[in-house]
């Protein structure tokens, strides 16, 4: 490491003032020391977070149709000249006639089968045991029987006791479900008006926050602000468009090889697939036992149907619409999705990787320009970032 030394330079100095390693011992103190002290106020603040938890479900559902509708409508204004407004009513009508047809022809048949499938499952469950425990009876398994008998038996009481903790629940908190219904409503209510002015006006956001920003900061914050609104929008519509197209595959796919509630399996396999690596693996479960159900052909068929679909998604889908814009290894995605789940439980999946990913920039961005200002980093580190940086304002 090179530090600036002086002849002067005392112990303190040189082992606390320009000491990295000091600097990263105070920073952390210093973030634990804030979480402590918002841990004391935590009586100030539980009235902001009901307020902001009121306000959240309408304003994320508007946030993802703009993320949706916003490219089209900057580009029917700069291509074409068209008023924001017009092209935002244009596509609130289509909107609303994909919605009619959507409930009057798939709803309907997805419904159908969604239902069927929810009564029939227990006997589709109950056949997948019987010809378990047919196959358990072979000389050759007779040494890992006991060990699978025991495995099947607590998977069905698991499920038992929490359909009926389920069950208990619902009954003993009706207050519960009527605040959620009543929460759903307002947000159905109030999501498009916040939607229509966030289309309309949405593009001024930036440049009306950075103003209340010192001048000396304002092109960094509003490059800061551009990377986070890029992030988030590219692993929002990357997202919903891929998994869109993964229920249009596997809908094909299992109308072909004619699978029994197909339509309802495939709308599962594309909300499913909003969770990265693990979301379409969960949805193949139910897929599986029923096709084994059915017969032996037909897995085969659910198999070949899966791979095709698989190597459609990661060899031209993902790449083409998600690319590298989020800039995480696959390892780091895991492990976050698995300690998000643990923490935060399914809103973890969701939100994991977009709030890791504004995180990062804002944690790098931060970190950029420490090193650049601090004395205790070389002149060549502070020359390279200073570089870097310029950079990226030119593009």
């Amino acid at each position: 490491m090179n530090y600036k030394k002086h002849r002067g330079e005392t112990l303190f100095k040189r082992w606390f003032l320009n000491n990295r390693f000091s600097i990263v011992l105070l920073n952390i103190l210093l973030f634990f020391l804030i979480i402590w002290v918002f841990n004391k106020i935590s009586f100030v603040l539980n009235p902001a977070w009901v307020f902001f938890s009121a306000i959240l479900p309408p304003l994320l559902l508007a946030l993802i149709q703009y993320y949706i509708m916003n490219p089209v409508v900057d580009w029917f204004e700069k291509k074409f000249r068209v008023p924001r407004v017009l092209t935002i009513i244009v596509l609130f009508l289509f909107v609303v006639i994909a919605m009619i047809w959507i409930i009057n022809i798939l709803v309907p048949i997805a419904q159908h089968q969604i239902n069927s499938l929810v009564k029939n499952w227990p006997h589709i469950w109950n056949d997948a045991v019987n010809a378990t425990q047919n196959a358990l009876r072979d000389p050759r398994l007779h040494s890992v029987k006991g060990s699978i008998q025991g495995m099947i038996d607590d998977t069905q009481k698991t499920l038992f006791k929490s359909g009926q903790n389920t069950v208990n629940s619902t009954l003993g908190n009706i207050s519960s479900a009527v605040s959620i219904i009543t929460m759903i409503v307002m947000t159905l209510l109030t999501a498009p008006f916040i939607l229509f002015f966030m289309l309309k006006d949405g593009h001024q956001l930036r440049p009306y926050i950075t103003k209340f920003v010192p001048e000396t900061w304002q092109q960094s914050f509003s490059k800061l602000l551009y990377d986070i609104n890029y992030a988030v929008a590219s692993y929002i519509r990357g997202q919903i468009t891929v998994a869109f197209w993964v229920g249009v595959m596997f809908t094909i796919g299992y109308i072909i090889i004619g699978l029994p509630y197909g339509l309802a399996l495939a709308i599962l396999a594309g909300f499913m697939n909003l969770i990265p690596y693990f979301g379409t693996p969960l949805a193949l479960i139910p897929v599986i036992v029923i096709s084994i159900m059915t017969s032996g052909s037909m897995l085969v068929k659910v198999l070949i149907v899966f791979a095709i679909e698989q190597t459609i998604e990661t060899r031209i889908l993902s790449p083409l619409v998600m690319g590298n814009k989020m800039q995480m290894h696959p390892v780091t995605t895991i492990l976050l999705l698995i300690g998000a789940s643990s923490v935060w439980g399914l809103w973890g999946v969701i939100f994991g990787i977009p709030i890791y990913a504004v995180l990062k920039i804002i944690v790098s961005r931060v970190y950029n320009y420490y090193r650049r200002e601090s004395d205790i980093f070389s002149n060549e580190d502070a020359a390279s970032l200073t570089t870097g940086d310029a950079d990226e304002s030119k593009k």
